[in-house]
């Protein structure tokens, strides 16, 4: 074996296993492949909680799918916040560590942590006593309001452990340590891919619990990889670790992190609110239309993820590095990550097109289902060139700190552009869902050309936090 070759083998056995590194000096490639590694594997991790769901439900029939998709809908609200407050625990915690501050980082992040509590309460309380109503909103059939609707509910009451699981790894992330967030979710997945099979279709003693079972291990499995965090954190990270002096709240600390928050908190829920405007509009087509979306959504997410692995790399880089006064090194990290992802996503989209019939099957024997998810996956894949350098710069922005500037783009983005553009082409020129499809690769196009251009502009480099 060569050098090179010993080299690289070596550097990614040290990022599966989370050795230290000081990313801040050094190769800008060898500090991206120590990051990306497990941030990718932790968001392909992540990936495999909603691919796994839909397997499973997708057995129980086109009704059943469907109303994980409304649910889908109405939990990426909740996913806009999470990832928000992971954003702004993220930017900070990086900073901190760039200066070269660890305990200051690890009460920042006790901050989000408390955050995460408060924010969750809400959606608790609207899954134990609303669920049939808002997936009437959401247009669902008269079956999946008065069948389905445990799955609803039980996914938003239980909701603290998706907003705990995003905020505690991007602790660990912020801090440069994204192979504990990577073993978290392998551990999670693990016992949710021996659950859902068991609690949804019985097994021995355990009766079918049908979809409700589908919702009972995905909330246990989380909150299983909570619990693990929190061992982590208690002493098991080299880079973080709380101790008891750090538990309490820190107004100031809290009131910066916040600030942060809401920003990337805008952002998403620009995003995602456009999402849920977007099964608004398809649910007009019935729940074929709806179930080969979901399927196709579920796919989409498990490639994207493993983005955002990346674009979260790029995000540590640039915080660390503007904490420790290499502002022009955070630049060409955030560029060279972003021409990596370009190249994964355009990879992403020819298999769609080559084998996109065969992954739907893999999910449904469906045929008008299959259709509609075929027509999904080749289109909306059109956009991959664009989006994969345009969600790099994105994250960048949000690790220096500037969660404004990417809450403008995806304004403009999603609500100038994708969703009146969806209504016209699916409704007025009558192209039904690939209307909607269309519009997507628009809007998110439009997104990553415009985020490429004002990161170039650089005002994001004198960002203070």
């Amino acid at each position: 074996m060569s050098i090179t070759s010993s080299g690289l083998w070596s550097d990614i056995k040290g990022a599966v296993a989370g050795n230290e590194y000081d990313f801040t000096t050094g190769s800008i490639g060898r500090a991206i492949l120590l990051l990306s590694i497990p941030m990718v594997l932790e968001m392909l991790m992540e990936s495999v909680f909603a691919v796994v769901d839909i397997f499973f439900v997708s057995k129980l029939g086109a009704e059943a799918v469907a109303a994980v998709g409304l649910t889908e809908g109405m939990m990426t609200i909740l996913y806009a916040i999470a990832m928000g407050l992971s954003m702004g625990t993220t930017a900070i915690v990086a900073r901190r560590y760039g200066e070269g501050d660890p305990k200051a980082a690890a009460r920042s992040g006790v901050q989000g942590i408390i955050v995460s509590a408060l924010v969750s309460i809400p959606f608790m309380i609207a899954g134990i006593f609303y669920a049939p109503q808002l997936l009437g909103l959401m247009g669902a059939s008269e079956t999946i309001r008065s069948e389905l609707t445990s799955y609803t509910a039980i996914m938003l009451s239980g909701n603290i452990v998706v907003v705990l699981l995003f905020v505690i790894n991007a602790i660990f992330r912020g801090a440069g340590d994204a192979a504990i967030s990577m073993r978290v979710l392998i551990a999670a997945n693990a016992l949710n891919i021996v659950l859902d099979p068991i609690l949804i279709f019985g097994w021995g003693p355990i009766p079918a619990m049908g979809i409700t079972g589908a919702a009972v291990a995905t909330v246990f499995s989380r909150g299983v990889g909570v619990a693990y965090q929190f061992w982590f954190l208690a002493g098991r990270s080299n880079r973080i670790r709380l101790e008891h002096a750090d538990l309490k709240p820190d107004l100031p600390v809290m009131g910066t992190l916040v600030r942060l928050s809401l920003g990337g908190i805008g952002q998403f829920l620009i995003g995602t609110a456009s999402w849920v405007v977007l099964i608004r509009i398809l649910a007009e087509y019935g729940s074929t239309v709806l179930a080969g979306y979901t399927i196709a959504i579920r796919i989409f997410i498990f490639s994207l993820l493993p983005s955002w692995g990346m674009s979260n790399a790029a995000a540590t880089l640039v915080g660390q590095n503007l904490g420790a006064g290499n502002p022009d090194r955070a630049e060409r990290s955030a560029w060279t990550c972003g021409g990596v992802n370009t190249v994964f996503l355009v990879m992403v989209g020819i298999s769609y097109f080559l084998f996109a019939e065969w992954m739907m099957r893999i999910f449904t024997s469906d045929v008008d289902v299959i259709a509609v998810g075929v027509r999904c996956l080749k289109i909306i894949s059109v956009g991959y060139l664009i989006y994969g350098m345009g969600m790099v710069m994105a994250q960048s922005f949000n690790g220096a700190g500037d969660t404004l500037t990417p809450t403008v783009i995806n304004f403009i983005g999603f609500w100038i552009i994708e969703i009146p553009l969806a209504w016209f082409l699916a409704q007025e020129l009558g192209w039904r869902e690939d209307g909607v499809f269309w519009s997507i690769v628009v809007g998110e196009s439009s997104l990553g050309l415009m985020a490429m251009w004002w990161f170039r502009k650089g005002y994001w480099k004198a960002k203070k936090v």
